[in-house]
């Protein structure tokens, strides 16, 4: 791990799905600039694979919980817990689920799901974390948007829908809390080789239509999310708001 570039000493860090394709490197990159993490996540394999892989002296500044975000009022009782100890300085939403069918396929019910998760979770967590923001002056919001609200895949509407929200929810947090020094921006990741993409029944072609689609010749990893993220969360980028940042090798551009 190389050294990092931002201080996020004494920041407390929450981030949704910190055990899953993007969270462990991004959880490492905040834990060796200083910060603590609250990791939320409830698979277990890889809530074992996140504390295997923190170093050992990194580890006490990690605090797990295991949660459902499609639980509300668990939800909301981990919140209150960890807001008992302080004020969070960082919200990172980040865990989303991704079901892939025929929009006629959908039932509400899953539509239902897709939205709690993806976007409802996400209100939820805000809302609990703005008074400590608003109260000290100083905060962070960080939505994982998506690459697929550019249209360029089918048989995703629910989730493609819910990163829709999230860009609009940036944008309107930005607005709202920028006068109590609180950032709100997204990261529109490109097409990483996570448990996403095993939706795919052609994983080498679709590896092939990535690199070609992309103007820089190699596959994202997930370092790259981190970078960004630990940048948007960072003093350093205290009048960036309401903004979109794709970290997709120049695919789409603006």
């Amino acid at each position: 791990m190389t050294a990092p570039r931002f201080s996020m000493a004494g920041r407390r860090v929450l981030y949704t799905g910190a055990a899953g394709g993007f969270g462990i490197d991004t959880t490492c990159a905040m834990l060796a600039a200083g910060a603590t993490v609250l990791a939320l996540d409830n698979q277990p394999d890889k809530i074992a694979r996140l504390r295997a892989t923190v170093p050992s002296d990194l580890a006490p500044r990690l605090q797990i919980v295991d949660v459902d975000l499609a639980d509300a009022a668990a939800l909301q009782a981990a919140l209150d817990e960890l807001l008992a100890d302080g004020a969070i300085d960082v919200v990172i939403n980040n865990a989303a689920i991704y079901p892939s069918r025929a929009f006629e396929d959908y039932r509400d019910e899953d539509l239902d799901r897709v939205h709690r998760i993806n976007v409802g979770a996400a209100v939820q967590i805000v809302r609990a974390a703005l008074p400590g923001m608003r109260a000290q002056q100083w905060g962070r919001i960080v939505n994982i948007t998506s690459i697929t609200l550019s249209g360029g895949w089918e048989h995703l509407q629910p989730y493609v829908q819910s990163k829709g929200a999230m860009l609009g929810n940036t944008r309107a947090f930005a607005r709202e809390f920028g006068k109590w020094g609180i950032t709100a921006n997204a990261i529109s990741p490109g097409a990483f080789p996570t448990d996403a993409e095993k939706i795919h029944p052609d994983p080498a072609g679709y590896e092939r239509m990535v690199l070609e689609r992309q103007s820089v010749k190699r596959r994202g990893h997930a370092g790259d999310i981190a970078s960004a993220i630990l940048f948007l969360a960072s003093d350093e980028a205290g009048f960036i708001s309401g903004q979109t940042i794709a970290v997709d090798g120049g695919w789409i551009m603006h």
